[in-house]
């Protein structure tokens, strides 16, 4: 028994007859006549009653029209749903977000539009370290990590700019660097004071990225406490331990007792955001949702560059 039987068997009983069905299903009637017969021969059932002027249902062909009508409508379901699979725009799609880019200004964006767009996809995200981000790509445990490192660096995997954005200086506000607030810091500023770095020493990171500038610009801070959370060291920084470097997207946090004081324009470079996943990557929900971060982060920007946080 194939589909094609189903169909046919579906269409000569909702018209009633042969011929009808034969132009409705674009086919000659004698061909479409042995095909039902064919059905019957194997079922081993009539299915209909016939008469030199009508075909009608029997009471078996009732009951099996219903299942045929059901076959057929969970058939073009699969049909369905493996096309728009296919296409992107159903399955599950886990991403992976570093704790500043999930602060930045356009993650929430990224995720509130993919939803509206692809509706039928299930997006599933989490946050954790660079470090981790990048193993869980590697092992395709997650198929695409925001991040603030290129992840080119990797054969295996690959990845686009999306934004950049500036770096400040978090300030406990009982330190005398805390006013005037608004004034640019430079890099000098930082040689020798109490600072807390957040770094892990199994893998890549933003403070890395900083380290080596301050190493080119002769500055050495006094390294007061390591952590391997950005968010650990914003925390010291409130408590007063120490100043930190961090991406301008992090200054929401703990306004009340940390002061964010800008760097004069090109002491540190901005910090790029990426969308990185494996270069092996082909699954369409993939490229649509990288597709729909970079037209996010390019239209924001309003030029045509990618955008640009400060």
């Amino acid at each position: 028994m194939e589909l094609r039987h189903l169909r046919y068997f579906v269409a000569v009983a909702e018209e009633g007859s042969f011929n009808r069905a034969a132009e409705r299903l674009h086919i000659q009637q004698p061909p479409l006549g042995q095909q039902i017969r064919d059905l019957e021969y194997e079922l081993g059932v009539q299915l209909f009653d016939r008469s030199p002027r009508r075909v009608a249902l029997n009471s078996s062909g009732e009951l099996f029209l219903e299942e045929a009508r059901d076959i057929l409508r969970r058939a073009q379901l699969a049909v369905d749903n493996v096309r728009r699979f296919n296409q992107g725009e159903s399955g599950r799609l886990s991403v992976g977000f570093t704790s500043s880019a999930s602060l930045h200004v356009l993650a929430p964006q990224f995720l509130q539009r993919f939803r509206q767009v692809f509706p039928l996809a299930e997006i599933v995200v989490e946050e954790s370290e660079t470090y981790e981000l990048i193993l869980a790509l590697q092992q395709q445990r997650i198929d695409v990590a925001l991040l603030h490192i290129d992840a080119k660096r990797f054969p295996d995997l690959t990845a686009r700019a999306l934004s950049e954005e500036d770096m400040l200086v978090a300030v406990p506000r009982s330190h005398p660097y805390a006013e005037p607030e608004d004034k640019p810091m430079t890099l000098d500023m930082l040689h020798g004071v109490d600072m807390v770095v957040y770094r892990r020493t199994d893998g890549p990171g933003i403070f890395e990225r900083l380290a080596e500038t301050f190493r080119t610009a002769g500055v050495a801070p006094r390294i007061v406490d390591e952590v391997s959370r950005i968010i650990a060291a914003i925390n010291l920084v409130a408590g007063g331990r120490g100043l930190t470097v961090v991406p301008a997207s992090m200054r929401v946090l703990h306004q009340e007792s940390v002061v964010y004081r800008p760097l004069l324009p090109g002491e540190l470079p901005p910090l790029p955001l990426y969308v990185a996943h494996r270069a092996d990557a082909r699954l369409a929900l993939i490229r649509n949702f990288v597709d729909l971060t970079e037209k996010i982060a390019f239209s924001s920007s309003g030029s045509g560059e990618a955008g640009r946080t400060t």
